[in-house]
């Protein structure tokens, strides 16, 4: 009797299959008025820059102003799970995308509440001082975001003549960073804030564990001060493709000299 033997090609496609789930695309208008669009994207597996171990990949994107012409990503993360080839975890990466799209959502009013609570500070401020910078910012925000703007002012006004308490603000730490709309360049700005997270993390753990080296640990915080300033454009200088991309080499190289301290 003869034996068929298995084409390896076969085993390789299932498990091709078994890597990627379908995304989400989805607009949301926030309390304040503002039209959104949320995507969620499952990238499959990719290969870690500090471990260079594969890993499943959801990257979020939020768009504000959807359908506009000043249409811009005012949010971008990426998030990391094993790379498990099998039916029942591309189950629980299908129920993550529907989670990291709520969690979005959550942020988006987080973020806008913090915006509502600056842009007040910044009225009041213009109020006394008729400082032409201030003035210059209040009208670009008004541009750009007309519903935060008229939200501020209502409350203002509410608040001047008692008729509801001040809202509480914010208690979410948000990123200032530009996400570009090229892919490439959005890539490199997500690499970078990874990596800003990922040290983080190990130098706090080290510092828990009473191991920090506070000269690397100093060291860490001015790369991670100056990547931050970088993205931010407060040091003035065009964000283009080798600039960015030198800026992740930097901060992984320093990521590494910190991890390798956490793996001693």
């Amino acid at each position: 009797m003869s034996s068929q033997r298995k084409d390896p090609s076969e085993g390789a496609a299932a498990d091709q299959r078994l890597c990627r789930v379908a995304g989400l695309n989805q607009n949301y208008t926030s309390r304040a008025g503002t039209p959104y669009h949320i995507q969620v994207e499952d990238r499959g597996p990719v290969t870690d820059a500090l471990t260079g171990r594969p890993v499943r990949r959801l990257n979020v994107i939020v768009y504000a102003n959807y359908g506009d012409p000043s249409a811009r990503i005012v949010y971008g993360c990426d998030h990391d799970y094993p790379d498990v080839r099998t039916a029942d975890h591309d189950a629980v990466i299908a129920r993550e995308v529907q989670k990291q799209a709520a969690i979005a959502r959550a942020l988006i009013e987080e973020r806008e509440r913090a915006a509502i609570e600056r842009l007040k500070r910044r009225i009041r401020e213009y109020h006394v001082t008729k400082s032409e910078p201030v003035k210059r910012e209040l009208e670009e925000t008004n541009a750009l975001f007309p519903f935060l703007f008229s939200l501020a002012w209502r409350e203002l006004k509410n608040e001047r003549t008692g008729a509801v308490p001040p809202p509480a603000g914010a208690g979410v730490p948000i990123s200032e960073a530009h996400y570009p709309l090229d892919n490439e360049l959005r890539a490199l700005v997500l690499d970078i804030e990874r990596t800003i997270a990922g040290i983080g993390r190990d130098v706090t753990r080290l510092r828990a564990e009473g191991r920090v080296d506070e000269a690397m640990a100093e060291a860490a915080g001015k790369a991670v001060a100056e990547a931050r300033m970088a993205l931010t454009g407060r040091d003035n200088v065009e964000l283009n493709a080798r600039r960015l991309t030198l800026l992740r080499d930097e901060l992984l190289t320093t990521w590494r000299r910190v991890h390798a301290q956490v793996e001693h």
